[in-house]
Parts: C-alpha cells; structure tokens; sequence
C-alpha cells in the first residue's frame, strides 16, 4: 500500500506528462493485446477479450479527457495496464 501511495503522490504531482505517458503505455499494450487476441482467431470468446480490452483503454483515455480527478486517472491507467497485460499472458500461452 506504501508503494501505490507513493506513486500516487508522484502521479498528483506531476500529472499532466503522466498522463501522456500513460496514453502511450496504454494504448501501446492494449494494442499488442488486440494482435495477440485477433492472432488466436475469431470466435466468439476471442471478440468478447478484444471488447473487453477495447473498452478498458478507451475508458482509460476518456477518464483523462473528461479531466476527472488525478487519483481516478491513476486508478484508471493501473486497471488499463493491468486488463491489457492479463489478455496479454493469456493469449500468449
């Protein structure tokens, strides 16, 4: 909980080039998410990961357009990672 604190804190700081940086991060690993997912094929199950990766990042890149408050931003790039790295691992084993 320190750790998640601390970041936090350095994230409020300095929001605005952290923000930037997390639309590259994710969008970067959502879309390695989306070729990995579409590259195990197109069922049902595949489209329902890639709706889910999609609408996670997205969500992430509305929460910083809406300008909501920075500890939402920071909560909402740490799910956006953490979704698209999941999809991720799944997709590669």
């Amino acid at each position: 909980m320190k750790l998640y604190q601390t970041l936090l804190a350095d994230f409020e700081e300095m929001s605005m080039g952290y923000s930037a940086i997390g639309i590259i991060a994710s969008s970067c690993l959502g879309s390695v998410a989306a070729m990995l997912i579409l590259m195990n094929g197109h069922t049902f199950i595949d489209m329902l990961q890639l709706f889910i990766v999609v609408v996670v990042c997205m969500g992430f890149n509305t929460v910083i357009l809406a300008q909501f408050k920075s500890k939402i931003v920071f909560n909402a790039l740490l799910l956006s990672l953490a979704i698209s790295s999941i999809f991720i691992l799944i997709n590669i084993f």
